[in-house]
């Protein structure tokens, strides 16, 4: 199976069907999809990108880690975040299969691990600690995913609305789906590297790991290419805002002996067919 790695989607619906297209006729049924997260919010479409994902991986030929905006539709159906201005997601919530949808998010992990080649990795959607072991990572992820994933509401509700500095859970959580940086003390933020916060993936590389990490989050950022590293994040939701956003995927050689190398040109794109958002 060829893996194919896919970054936020967020609503873009068409943009995932080209890619898929393109994937169905290059290789048949003999692909696996690999998204990182952050598939709704913000684009149009969640519902037509969430049925096609959850086809394929009822077929067992894909897989998807929980995002940002896969939490905060969490956080808003249990009444602990108002859908923002930007929200697009009201069309999974005023849906009839709306607790179908929440239940099925809730079974996503927050970490898939795998390997290519000799090269172990883990997919996530925003960063790991530069501290976590390839074994530590997977771990505190289960841990994480257990409580997501309880069957009372009641308790889902009150680890969803603990503050992350009371609870490594809820910590972990928040590095798993909203880190972009590190400060001094090992401590990871939600926004960009600024004064002594580096970019999480830096402090990463100079803890001089064993895997690699697959990524999404960082439209900003866009495609980081580096040894180890690859950011998917190519913002086709933000096209129109100071970037041209486009849906990336990344297609490793099944042959190659080092498929995490710093030369990398194994990657599709689908341009954005329009602009998506109308705040500057």
């Amino acid at each position: 199976m060829q893996p194919i790695f896919i970054g936020d989607v967020q609503g873009c619906a068409d943009e995932f069907e080209l890619l898929l297209d393109r994937a169905a006729r290059e290789f048949g049924d003999a692909f696996e999809v690999w998204c990182v997260g952050d598939l709704i919010n913000r684009g149009p479409e969640n519902l037509r990108a969430l049925r096609r994902m959850r086809d394929l991986v009822e077929a067992g030929r894909g897989r998807m880690v929980l995002g940002n905006h896969e939490i905060g539709l969490l956080l808003t159906a249990a009444g602990l975040r108002r859908i923002g201005p930007l929200d697009t997601y009201a069309d999974v919530l005023e849906s009839p299969d709306a607790e179908s949808w929440l239940a099925w998010l809730r079974e996503r992990p927050l970490l898939e691990a795998g390997r290519l080649a000799d090269t172990p990795f883990v997919m996530v959607h925003a960063a790991v600690n530069p501290a976590w072991s390839f074994e530590e990572a997977a771990e505190r992820a289960r841990r994480v995913e257990a409580r997501l994933r309880d069957p009372d509401p009641a308790r889902v509700r009150s680890f969803l609305a603990t503050k992350p500095g009371r609870d490594s859970d809820r910590r972990d959580l928040e590095w798993f789906t909203h880190c972009r940086s590190v400060d001094a003390r090992g401590r990871g933020h939600p926004e960009p590297p600024e004064g002594e916060r580096v970019a999480w993936h830096v402090a990463w590389s100079r803890a001089h790991s064993d895997y690699a990490v697959v990524y999404g989050h960082w439209a900003l950022q866009g495609l980081h290419v580096a040894a180890r590293l690859r950011g998917l994040d190519t913002g086709c939701v933000h096209h129109g805002r100071g970037i041209e956003g486009a849906l990336t995927a990344w297609l490793p050689a099944r042959d190659d002996p080092a498929p995490f190398s710093d030369e990398d040109a194994r990657f599709w794109q689908a341009p954005a067919r329009r602009k998506y958002i109308a705040a500057p």
